[in-house]
């Protein structure tokens, strides 16, 4: 699609306080792309794929071309482009679809990030292009059947350092587009210095395993794996020279944090606009649901949680582009957004009845996939944990 056929973006009715007028004019035709793909290419198919537990890779091209994937890169970057901007696109994508924002975080967020901030300029030249462009799919190995909010210090994947080459031995657990990935950076502790180091791990390589896990009932389309590593050999050349400890991890989940609050502000408003326009034809006592008071009070309430979480976001990204966005930010973006997302799409499911556990109305999927967004990134309580460290000057973990 060039510039003079940009679709005409209407504001969002849930954005009640015009927060989108901090896009700059490419960055609103740039939307305005985005929002025209999801509703004609995602929308449709989305439900059907969903229900099926499938992941719809014909997609890929589209959001590629609608420059999702590494848009903070110079390599990969399709135009100038803002933080804010990055945070809207996520919100566009998640109030269409949910699974679609975490593949798009996953492939953009957490892989490319990783090499584009722990890799060689070799490797960044290596994957970043093809990667943009949706010709190679990454995943991003962290969590563990025995480790998740424990990462920083409880991650048990080894790497021993043997001449020019690394052996991997353990497990990754839920990780997202590994059975169809192309590369997985896989995160492992030296067994040298007790270090987390990154290492890019290519499909097919011997060793490396995956199997997709079954009867999720959250992001469904999601393509999520365990992953076994039973002495798999990396050379040094696939190791990324920049990772020298979690600390350099954490840097990656910092940006990404950021991003996937904008994704459950993105969902919330999915289940939003869906249940206003349930209310407006649904009758009961000879009345459309719209016109009753506690109907109408409701939906000031998921409104007011939108508007509030847009404006913490919009400042957090604000921070990132002016270089300032803590640890401490963007956990308390995320902890907010995430619990406001949870509280809302449990109020517009309510409001749909019976019908709000059906697929078909548009709710069900949305509050069933707000629980996975909820808990990755960081839980709730380990967000808040982060940000209270920062206020209070001491730790609470153990």
């Amino acid at each position: 699609m060039t510039t003079t056929d940009t679709p005409v973006h209407a504001p969002l009715a849930a954005d009640f306080y015009g927060f989108q007028e901090a896009l700059t004019p490419v960055e609103h035709d740039a939307s305005a792309r985005l929002r025209d793909f999801m509703e004609r290419e995602v929308r449709p198919i989305a439900l059907d794929y969903w229900d099926r537990a499938e992941f719809p890779h014909q997609i890929v091209p589209g959001l590629a071309e609608c420059g999702m994937f590494g848009a903070m890169w110079p390599e990969t970057a399709r135009f100038e482009n803002s933080a804010v901007w990055r945070g809207w696109a996520a919100l566009e994508l998640g109030r269409v679809d949910p699974s679609t924002a975490t593949f798009v975080g996953v492939q953009s967020g957490l892989t490319m990030s990783s090499i584009a901030l722990g890799g060689s300029s070799e490797q960044r030249a290596q994957w970043l292009p093809p990667m943009g462009r949706g010709e190679l799919l990454g995943a991003f190995g962290l969590t563990e059947p025995l480790s998740g909010s424990d990462a920083s210090k409880g991650l048990r994947t080894t790497a021993e350092r043997r001449g020019d080459t690394w052996v991997l031995n353990g497990a990754k657990r839920w990780i997202g587009n590994a059975t169809f990935a192309d590369v997985v950076v896989i995160w492992a502790r030296d067994t040298a210095d007790g270090q987390v180091k990154g290492f890019l791990v290519r499909r097919g390589t011997p060793g490396f395993t995956t199997s997709k896990i079954e009867r999720k009932q959250a992001l469904r389309i999601v393509q999520n794996a365990d992953i076994t590593l039973d002495g798999v050999v990396v050379d040094e050349a696939d190791r990324l020279p920049h990772i020298h400890s979690f600390r350099d991890v954490a840097v990656v989940l910092r940006l990404t944090r950021a991003e996937v609050a904008w994704q459950a502000v993105g969902v919330a408003v999915g289940a939003f606009e869906a249940t206003v326009a349930y209310v407006g034809q649904r009758e009961q006592f000879g009345r459309p649901l719209a016109s009753f008071q506690l109907v109408q009070d409701r939906l000031a309430q998921c409104l007011g949680n939108i508007t509030a979480s847009i404006a913490l976001c919009l400042q957090a990204s604000r921070m990132q582009d002016a270089d300032r966005l803590g640890d401490e930010h963007a956990a308390l973006a995320k902890g907010f957004a995430t619990s406001r997302m949870r509280e809302t799409v449990a109020w517009c499911r309510e409001l749909l009845g019976g019908n709000g556990i059906q697929l078909d109305h548009g709710v069900a999927k949305f509050f069933a996939d707000a629980e996975a967004v909820y808990s990755f990134e960081g839980t709730r309580d380990m967000n808040n944990l982060i940000v209270g460290r920062a206020i209070t000057g001491v730790s609470a973990f153990v």
